[in-house]
């Protein structure tokens, strides 16, 4: 099962390390902090699903502090405040800054732990309820650097109708920020549409627009994304029928249904997603240029998920608990190894691959740990020795053959750069050239072949 996390904040050390030993006798893992700034950094470390919060304290107290993380991100846990001598206006203004009890020093054990029971399972029902409602969204999961810029970024768009394109990896979870934009926007309470460029074949205009029959309106892409956020999935799916059919109700603004006589205005937000550099012509494209300029008037690029690494514990925790949720999967933890082994993970199928494997591990597993053997198992299943370098998982290997692989990568796509010509190779790389035809034959690198294509 995996074990909820507590903060215990308190300036009393003696109750700090009381609540620590029996809430972890309980099964929690729990985190202390002794004043507002060290609960603020234990709480940007790991999310807590509840915080047990003091409310005199030296530095800041805890109203004060609750105040802050309602109004400058809101609460994503439950809050229970402790107090030896609050009032009742104290207990008032803790409720409606959204504590969910207030319990009072000298701590009856028993009530604290049926407390902290209460107040896990609200948390737990409020985020099953976030995720039902169609005009909710939960914020990407993540602390890093790459996750915090891109959600500051996406807020900062969010209030203005400019379209916006998110470029990256399949699976870095375009979609997800996509959905995300759309939530926090002016635009949240209409409707966000997908539309799968894949899918939409050569008659889009049909497919946007809708049709008219004897006065029955069978509505259109459009009609179902009219004054919300229209999505589209995939741009370089996008066929020349296609481009040419979206380009031109975007520059006309308007839209006529088949079989109708009045044109209707087009009130949609744009945000589309693609790989990134889908579009140079070195990769053969043949995207419109003048389409891809109405839709990219902001582009940000989605990371993919070997660059925000740190981030790999808190996505495992959040897709263990939606799973389980969502589909009533047994509840297991990932041990502090397999954790680890994950954040050395390329994770070349990203985030995507993440909850690919959090729910086979979660199926198929029997202990209630997910231990690093057993992640290893499923990790020696994906390998591909033709990814990416930065993609390879090179902790699978012995130092021998990872070496061998690193080498073989390493100089496959060095070459690559240098149009196969072993002489600029040799000066890029900082090698003889005698030395280098041989290092290439042996790792099997075939450099006139690449020097052909």
């Amino acid at each position: 099962m995996t074990a909820s996390r507590v903060l215990v904040v308190d300036d009393e050390a003696d109750i700090r390390e009381l609540l620590r030993d029996i809430l972890s006798e309980e099964g929690y893992e729990v985190d202390a902090a002794a004043n507002a700034a060290e609960a603020r950094a234990a709480r940007a470390l790991h999310a807590p699903d509840l915080i047990l919060l003091d409310i005199w304290m030296p530095d800041m107290d805890g109203i004060s502090l609750l105040r802050e993380w309602s109004q400058n991100h809101g609460l994503d846990c439950s809050v229970v405040m402790m107090s030896g001598h609050g009032t009742v206006e104290t207990a008032v203004e803790a409720t409606r800054l959204g504590a969910f009890d207030f319990v009072e020093k000298p701590l009856s054990l028993t009530k604290l732990l049926r407390t902290v029971e209460r107040a896990l399972e609200a948390g737990r029902r409020k985020r099953a309820a976030v995720r039902v409602q169609g005009g909710a969204y939960p914020a990407p999961i993540g602390k890093g650097k790459a996750t915090h810029a891109l959600r500051d970024r996406l807020q900062q768009v969010a209030p203005s109708s400019s379209p916006v394109l998110l470029v990256g990896e399949p699976g870095s979870g375009r979609e997800s920020y996509a959905r995300y934009l759309h939530a926090v926007s002016p635009r949240s309470a209409k409707p966000f549409h997908q539309l799968i460029a894949a899918g939409s074949g050569a008659d889009l205009a049909a497919l946007l627009c809708g049709a008219e029959h004897g006065g029955r309106i069978e509505p259109g892409v459009f009609d179902q994304a009219a004054g919300g956020t229209l999505y589209i999935s995939g741009l370089e799916d996008l066929g020349p029928e296609a481009q040419r059919a979206l380009l031109g109700a975007i520059e006309q603004n308007s839209y006529l249904r088949s079989g109708g006589h009045e044109r209707i205005a087009l009130d949609v937000r744009w945000v589309s997603s693609a790989r990134e550099g889908f579009d140079a012509p070195a990769n053969g494209s043949s995207f419109r240029r003048d389409l891809l300029s109405h839709l990219s008037v902001i582009t940000l690029r989605v990371p993919p998920l070997r660059e925000y690494a740190e981030d790999v514990p808190d996505l495992l925790r959040y897709y263990v608990d939606r799973l389980v949720d969502d589909q009533r999967l047994p509840l297991r933890r990932f041990s502090v190894a397999a954790q680890n082994r994950l954040r050395n993970y390329p994770w070349p199928g990203n985030v995507g691959e993440l909850k690919n494997l959090v729910q086979r591990l979660l199926i198929l597993g029997a202990s209630e740990e997910i231990r690093l053997e057993e992640v290893e198992r499923e990790l020696a299943q994906k390998s591909a020795a033709d990814e990416p370098l930065v993609k390879q998982d090179l902790l699978a290997l012995p130092l021998r053959e990872a070496r061998e692989h690193f080498e073989r990568a390493y100089l496959q796509q060095q070459l690559q750069l240098c149009n196969g010509k072993v002489g600029q190779l040799a000066k890029r790389v900082g090698m003889e050239r005698t030395h280098l035809y041989r290092k290439l034959r042996a790792l099997g690198v075939d450099f006139r072949q690449l020097g052909e294509d």
